[in-house]
C-alpha cells in the first residue's frame, strides 16, 4: 500500500524523525501540533483559544496535502498543560466540529515543548476514496527538471529532439 507523508518544515521533523501527516489507503494521521509561529516560537502565548485554533489550521493543512479534510476525521486527541482551558478548547472544537463530530480524548499533562504552550493536538481521518492520485515523478533531461507549462515554449513535453532543448541544460 502506498504511503504518502506531508512535511510542515519544522526543523522538529528532521531532529525527531517524523513527519506532520502519513496517508495510509484511506487513513491519515496527524502527528502532534502545537501552536507554533512559523519561527520557532509559540502563537498567541496564553491564549488557549487561539492556539486551538492555530493547531487546527496547521492540521488542516497537513490534511489538503494528502487529500483531506477536517470533514474526514474521525478522532481528536487534545492534551491540554492545565484542564482549566478546556472550555476555550472546547469552543474551537465545537466550532469546528458541530457537523460531523469525531470521537474525542482530552487529557492534562504536565508541559509541552515550550513553556507557553497550553495546548498539543492531534487527528486520525478516514477518507472516501482509498488514495489520492501518487506525485507524479518529476521528469528530468540530465538531471534537470522539465517543467511542462514553461519548457520548452509551444513545444512537446518532454522534449524529444536536440532542437526542442537549450545549450543551459547540458552544461
Amino acid at each position: 500500500m502506498v504511503r504518502q507523508r506531508a512535511f510542515s518544515g519544522t526543523p522538529w521533523e528532521d531532529k525527531v524523525g517524523y513527519c506532520r501527516a502519513l496517508r495510509v489507503g484511506q487513513q491519515v494521521f496527524v502527528s502532534g501540533t502545537v501552536p507554533s509561529d512559523g519561527q520557532g516560537g509559540t502563537f498567541a502565548p496564553g491564549d488557549a483559544y487561539a492556539q486551538a485554533q492555530r493547531c487546527f489550521e496547521i492540521i488542516q493543512e497537513a490534511l489538503e496535502e494528502l487529500g483531506a479534510d477536517l470533514d474526514d476525521v474521525v478522532r481528536t486527541r487534545i492534551y491540554l498543560t492545565d484542564l482549566g482551558y478546556w472550555d476555550d478548547v472546547a469552543q474551537v472544537h465545537q466550532e469546528l466540529f458541530a457537523d460531523h463530530p469525531p470521537v474525542n480524548t482530552t487529557v492534562e499533562i504536565p508541559r509541552l515543548m515550550n513553556p507557553d504552550m497550553l495546548v498539543e493536538i492531534e487527528v486520525e481521518a478516514l477518507c472516501e476514496n482509498d488514495s489520492v492520485s501518487p506525485p507524479q515523478p518529476q521528469r528530468s533531461i540530465l538531471g534537470r527538471p522539465i517543467q511542462p507549462t514553461t519548457y520548452p515554449p509551444m513545444g512537446t513535453y518532454p522534449p524529444t529532439t536536440a532542437r526542442d532543448l537549450d545549450e543551459g541544460c547540458l552544461d
